[in-house]
């Protein structure tokens, strides 16, 4: 298994969007209106693109955060310049990938809908994408 050291449980998603959020704040307004009406898109397509993996493997992989202490001896120094030593406790959270049972057609049917929505989606976002065109022309 492999472990990162995170400090948020809501890490993953925060690093889908984070890419995003950095790309519009140097984004032209083209190009930040264009990522707002396609969001819902790639985040769709991102779900079909796990669920299908999840369907490959057979399995689903889920993070799991592990929160642990670290102990450690510290030092110091008083006023008059002697040192002395002190217990210094460090708490970390560790994420762990975990693999977990799906029932698989559930997981099939929940492709289904996604790439439904996804079709959707995709439509929606094609006009939006023409008005901020016309919005916004370079």
């Amino acid at each position: 298994m492999i472990q990162n050291k995170t400090g948020d449980s809501s890490m993953r998603p925060a690093l889908f969007i984070l890419p995003f959020a950095v790309l519009t704040a140097c984004a032209t307004p083209r190009e930040q209106c264009i990522s707002e009406v396609t969001r819902d898109t790639r985040i769709l397509s991102s779900l079909i693109n796990e669920t299908r993996a999840n369907l490959a493997r057979g399995y689903a992989i889920e993070q799991e955060q592990d929160v642990r202490t670290i102990r450690r001896t510290c030092r110091g120094r008083n006023d008059d310049g002697t040192t002395f030593t002190f217990r210094c406790d460090e708490t970390d959270t560790f994420t762990t990938s975990v693999p977990v049972a799906i029932d698989l057609n559930a997981e099939r049917a929940k492709l289904e809908s996604l790439e439904e929505r996804f079709k959707q989606s995709q439509a929606a976002s094609n006009q939006a994408v023409a008005q901020c065109i016309a919005l916004h022309p370079e």
